[in-house]
């Protein structure tokens, strides 16, 4: 499938106040993305093979999660807007593995909370970039502590898996720290797979962690 890019507009040189009033006047279900990484605001329009690749990946992360047992939460395309390092980014879908967040997210789910605040931020994030972004989103994560990122460049077809350091910035690693999966695999399902039928993709993919993946678990 042919990549088109995302359509970006960047505004320089604003100040929390403005990103915080502007991303919430953008309706729930607008097909937009506003990011803001503490000097600029990008809006983001993302296209049909964006949205392809971004559900594959997706699912590909729900479907190996689910068959070896390994406990998450989606927070899907969440606006994670943080106030104490005036940063905030909608990811193209982001999770929960760690158990303390896990038991925030239930907690906060329970009281049926709709305040970002009483919400963690998520371990994982997936980035799908069919044109450069135009401002710092991995400053963005980084601000947030997201721990890892998975990076879908659509223009070269490659994965990157970004591990979260000490000082503060991502590092390109081979395998992920939540599944037992590297990075050459994760392209293999969503760019190499024939993907034309998802339900007999998701089949195939849940077959092969099980005959693939599910040896590398420990013990």
């Amino acid at each position: 499938m042919t990549s088109e890019p995302d359509q970006r507009v960047v505004i320089r040189g604003v100040d929390w106040a403005f990103y915080e009033q502007l991303a919430d006047s953008i309706p729930e279900r607008c097909h937009i993305h506003v990011d803001y990484d503490g000097k600029d605001v990008e809006i983001m329009s993302p296209g049909l093979v964006h949205d392809n690749d971004k559900r594959l990946l997706g699912q590909l992360v729900e479907a190996i999660a689910q068959v070896l047992g390994v406990p998450y939460k989606s927070a899907g395309q969440t606006t994670w807007k943080r106030s104490d390092v005036a940063r905030g980014l909608e990811a193209d879908e982001s999770y929960f593995f760690h158990a303390d967040k896990l038991d925030a997210v239930a907690a906060g789910k329970a009281r049926r909370s709709l305040d970002i605040a009483e919400y963690p931020n998520p371990d994982l994030g997936i980035e799908v970039d069919m044109s450069p972004p135009k401002i710092d989103r991995p400053a963005i994560y980084a601000a947030l502590k997201v721990a890892e990122i998975w990076r879908f460049d659509g223009e070269h077809q490659q994965v990157f898996i970004e591990r979260l350091e000490d000082d503060g910035t991502y590092r390109i690693v081979d395998r992920s720290s939540f599944l037992p999966l590297y990075a050459a695999e994760i392209r293999r399902w969503v760019v190499e797979e024939d993907s034309h039928d998802e339900s007999v993709w998701a089949r195939r993919l849940r077959a092969w962690v099980r005959a693939e993946l599910a040896p590398r678990l420990p013990g």
